[in-house]
């Protein structure tokens, strides 16, 4: 690397871990988590979803962006770590313009966003001006993509509602295209890194689920019903957190660890990570929206939204799940399929009985799936852990 570059940008080495920094980082994002439930809990119609669902989208591939940067460049060196608090300013504008994306604040939060996005490319250009591949990569496939995507996002801001929604989505095939169109070859990751910050995106997106559980009680008195649909909420996000930590993600990330680098490395990063890690994050934040409306009204049922999107959100978390399993791993998982297929098949129900109990069927069928896991791969999760533990 050159003088400059080391004065600029610090590669970062196999083993390092994610830094208090990217931490600090990603605490923004959480923000912009809770903004997106808020859209949608102000709107919680089809259309409300649908505009929650494209900020989502957006704000994910930004935060992707951060994830490979930072699994290239340590973002406490040289003058990344300005660059990164400036990101984190950039991204609290576009988290605070999120609830009136679609009106007043839309040009406010496209240009705030293409200014993030833009960062990221002139932080990869700097990180190690050597490396012609990780600079080919970038200007050819990820500023062109980038700069299309950002047009459109801004150009969007002009049109009506629709208007609007139909270039953001465009815009968003854009960028999830890329990596397919320009290829993954000239990236680089450190395995380790890269799997455990995804696994510490989750944690937030569980967080901001507990968090969504506070706002529904605002201005509420807290009686017996309100307190057990709340222990519920804890009970959902508490199945959540194992189901994806206990064996999945330590499977996923010894997977990630052995493939060879370049092409299959950074294909398992794009298609497990980047990609097939957003519905796991749009599920968690689903079922929040459902919580969410659950407090606010427990002795009532949950209207066909909001009751859509916590059994629905569920149910995408563990679909995710499974297809997260087959691309690691060429394994398929029935049984989580068969409890998806169950908690969508539960809508109807739920729109009939009073939400608590609808909460509560939530956290049974979850539970129970739980308990039939570890009974019934008792001897191969032991194994499973405890190799990934000595590893």
């Amino acid at each position: 690397m050159s003088a400059s570059g080391h004065r600029l940008a610090k590669v970062r080495g196999e083993e390092a871990r994610v830094t208090p920094l990217e931490l600090f980082f990603d605490l923004v994002f959480v923000l912009a988590l809770t903004q997106v439930t808020a859209l949608m809990s102000h709107q919680p119609t089809w259309a409300g979803v649908a505009k929650g669902l494209l900020v989502m989208a957006l704000m994910w591939w930004s935060w992707v962006g951060y994830a490979w940067l930072t699994s290239v460049v340590d973002p406490e060196e040289g003058a990344v770590r300005f660059a990164m608090l400036g990101a984190m300013g950039g991204l609290i504008v576009v988290a605070l313009c999120v609830p009136e994306s679609f009106d007043d604040r839309a040009l406010l939060f496209a240009v705030a966003y293409l200014l993030v996005r833009l960062l990221q490319i002139v932080l990869l250009l700097l990180s190690d001006p050597d490396d012609a591949n990780l600079r080919r990569a970038t200007l050819t496939g990820l500023l062109p993509s980038t700069l299309l995507a950002g047009a459109l996002i801004i150009g969007g801001t002009f049109l009506s509602t629709e208007g609007q929604a139909a270039l953001w989505a465009l815009a968003i095939v854009i960028d999830f295209g890329g990596p397919f169109l320009f290829g993954q070859d000239g990236w680089k990751i450190v395995p380790g890194h890269f799997a455990e910050r995804h696994g510490l995106i989750l944690i937030i997106a569980l967080g901001e689920s507990i968090v969504a559980i506070g706002v529904g009680a605002e201005g509420l008195e807290i009686g017996a019903g309100e307190v057990l649909a709340a222990v519920g909420g804890v009970a959902i996000a508490g199945a959540l957190w194992w189901l994806y930590f206990d064996v999945v993600a330590l499977v996923a990330e010894r997977r990630l660890s052995h493939a060879a680098p370049g092409s299959e490395q950074n294909g398992i990063a794009r298609d497990s990570y980047s990609y097939l890690h957003l519905p796991m994050v749009v599920g968690i934040v689903l079922a929040a929206l459902g919580l969410k409306k659950t407090l606010a009204h427990v002795e009532d049922p949950l209207k066909l939204v909001p009751a859509v999107a916590l059994m629905g959100g569920l149910a995408l978390y563990l679909l995710a799940h499974v297809a997260f399993r087959w691309r690691n791993v060429h394994r398929f998982s029935s049984q989580r399929v068969i409890t998806a297929v169950a908690l969508l098949a539960l809508i109807p129900v739920v729109t009939e009985i009073e939400a608590l109990v609808s909460v509560g069927i939530a956290v049974v069928v979850l539970w129970a799936l739980i308990a039939y896991e570890t009974w019934r791969f008792a001897e191969l999760r032991d194994r499973l852990r405890h190799q990934v533990a000595e590893h």
